[in-house]
C-alpha cells in the first residue's frame, strides 16, 4: 500500500497523520493485514468448535409460586404507587 492510499484512509477515518507516519505505515500495512487475517481464521475455528459443543438444555419447571405472592412486598418498597402498579414519572 502506498503513502497516498494511507493518507486517503486517514482522511476517511477523520484522523490526521503526517507524511512521515504515512510513509512508515505504508510499509507496515501488509503485516498488519496478515495478522488480522490470522486472528479471523483462529476466531472462525473457535466459533465452529464452540457451536458443535452448544446444545439446548431444558429442565422441568418447579412448582411456580402463587400469583401476586410478592406483589405487595415490591409495592411497599416503591416510592409511589397507584393501585397495584408502581407509579413513575412520564418520560415521553
Amino acid at each position: 500500500m502506498n503513502k497516498e492510499k494511507v493518507l486517503s484512509l486517514a482522511t476517511l477515518a477523520r484522523i490526521y497523520i503526517s507524511d512521515e507516519e504515512a510513509e512508515k505505515l505504508s510499509g507496515e500495512f501488509d503485516s498488519i493485514l496478515n495478522y488480522v487475517g490470522e486472528i479471523k481464521s483462529l476466531k472462525a475455528n473457535k466459533a465452529t468448535e464452540a457451536s458443535e459443543a452448544i446444545r439446548n438444555v431444558m429442565r422441568q419447571d418447579d412448582e411456580p409460586h402463587a400469583s401476586s405472592l410478592y406483589t405487595e412486598k415490591i409495592l411497599e418498597q416503591a416510592p409511589a404507587r397507584e393501585g397495584s402498579y408502581i407509579k413513575v414519572k412520564k418520560i415521553l
